[in-house]
């Protein structure tokens, strides 16, 4: 077998992986996807990177796509992610987080592949108590969704305690925003994130903006949370790999900026940097929202060197509206 450079990326032609195959492809480096593109599109996998449909539960396809490419280490994403969905779903989401991620643990271990990076998640700690939250804050999930990537999460660290296999799980708090050169964004058929919402509706694609409480005990009523560009999350994945490849131990990583903002702070920085008033409407709460989720984001900083490149808002939203004018010129979200 020629040497194991290349990473298997899965759900590369989804939101975030399609923007960390972007990263891994400019720091030289050689993926190759696997998406069963039920929510990905296979037009933001670049041509010239490799593509395998099928699902990252399918052991024989896992130890063939490990074999035919060299293998050499695993980023992560494949999944299901819409915490509502999770509570009425609660099976499928354990089916699709954590048994195919088993599936993918074992074909690793069984294919002699010893670096995984995983994507993680901000709701495996559920209403901490304190804030900011590190990574030390004790992991109470209050949904399916959370539990399904901290059930992973554990068996990363046991597998990693038996085995030649090393990790990092990356727990991502607010992910917004868009490739800045215009490849790839996000897609979601139905859309659940605040500033896909709020770009739909300056760009015309939504009638309304729902804003769920404005009694928190918060600043201005709101929620808070700690939004992080798209395309640092995916650099500090390429930081991770380099980690782990220069013979670093596991590790678990907040991503986020340590800084929140809250509803009604994002809505006014869409209003203002698209030049339009939003159409806003206050709704009730929703159950199990916390009032505030903000990171502590020292240790990933100390860790792996992660310099933000993108790290204020309105970048963010500027970048998640140039994605929203695309899609809106095409009519339709991009289809595979």
């Amino acid at each position: 077998m020629n040497e194991r450079t290349t990473i298997l990326v899965t759900g590369g032609a989804g939101y975030i992986g399609s923007h960390a195959v972007l990263a891994l492809r400019a720091a030289g480096r050689s993926p190759v996807v696997l998406d069963d593109l039920s929510t990905g599109k296979r037009a933001l996998v670049p041509d010239d990177v490799p593509f395998v449909q099928g699902s990252v539960g399918d052991s024989a396809l896992l130890a063939e796509v490990i074999e035919r490419h060299a293998v050499g280490a695993v980023m992560h994403f494949a999944g299901s992610i819409v915490v509502p969905d999770s509570v009425t779903q609660p099976l499928a989401y354990y089916r699709n987080n954590t048994v195919n991620s088993h599936a993918l643990i074992e074909a690793c271990v069984r294919g002699g592949v010893g670096r995984f990076i995983f994507s993680s998640t901000a709701a495996v700690y559920g209403m901490p108590e304190t804030l900011p939250i590190d990574e030390d804050t004790p992991t109470r999930p209050i949904n399916p969704y959370g539990s399904s990537k901290l059930m992973t999460e554990w068996m990363l660290r046991d597998t990693a305690a038996a085995h030649n296999l090393r990790y990092v799980a990356l727990r991502y708090f607010n992910v917004a925003g868009a490739d800045p050169e215009g490849r790839s964004g996000q897609i979601s058929p139905v859309a659940t994130h605040l500033i896909k919402i709020a770009g739909q509706a300056a760009v015309g694609r939504r009638d309304s903006i729902q804003m769920f409480g404005d009694d928190y005990d918060t600043p201005d009523g709101t929620c808070v949370r700690d939004y992080i560009h798209v395309s640092d999350l995916a650099e500090a994945h390429v930081l991770a790999l380099r980690h782990l490849e220069q013979g670093g131990g596991s590790l678990t990583l907040n991503c986020g900026y340590g800084r929140g903002y809250s509803v009604r702070e994002v809505l006014d920085t869409v209003a203002r940097v698209a030049g339009k008033p939003l159409p806003v409407r206050t709704a009730p709460r929703r159950p199990g929202d916390p009032p505030a989720l903000v990171a502590s984001a020292g240790r990933i900083a100390e860790t792996l060197g992660w310099q933000p490149r993108h790290a204020d808002l309105e970048t963010i939203v500027r970048h998640a509206l140039a994605w929203e004018r695309r899609l809106a010129e095409a009519d339709a979200p991009i289809t595979g």
